[in-house]
């Protein structure tokens, strides 16, 4: 069976979330995530377990998106944790090559 685990820093509301995904067949996998923040935990009882091969095939109308448009809303919709849900199950599925990614922030002046 085949496991990761991802740790996101959501950013400026501080959170930390880890996403625990698994998969024993390539396509099914089961998410497990763990967040201080009450809003993402929410989405553990929509997403226990998601179709990889679906939710790619959908896109933006497969479970994963439709849980967090359900879930996020007002400032939450720029949270980046639904990425990362996204991107582990792809890659706990061989669908994707695990890298890290950021976001960074510049001014003209170049300091925030």
């Amino acid at each position: 069976m085949q496991k990761i685990q991802v740790k996101i820093n959501a950013g400026i509301c501080g959170f930390f979330t880890v996403i625990e995904a698994q998969s024993s067949d390539g396509q099914m996998v089961q998410l497990k995530i763990i967040s201080p923040c009450e809003t993402i935990r929410k989405l553990n009882e929509l997403i226990p377990e998601v179709d990889a091969y679906a939710e790619i095939g959908q896109g933006f109308k497969g479970m994963i998106h439709q849980a967090v448009q359900k879930t996020l809303q007002g400032c939450c919709s720029g949270c980046v944790v639904p990425s990362g849900i996204y991107k582990v199950m792809q890659v706990v599925t061989h669908l994707a090559l695990p890298a890290s990614a950021t976001i960074e922030f510049k001014t003209e002046e170049g300091k925030l």
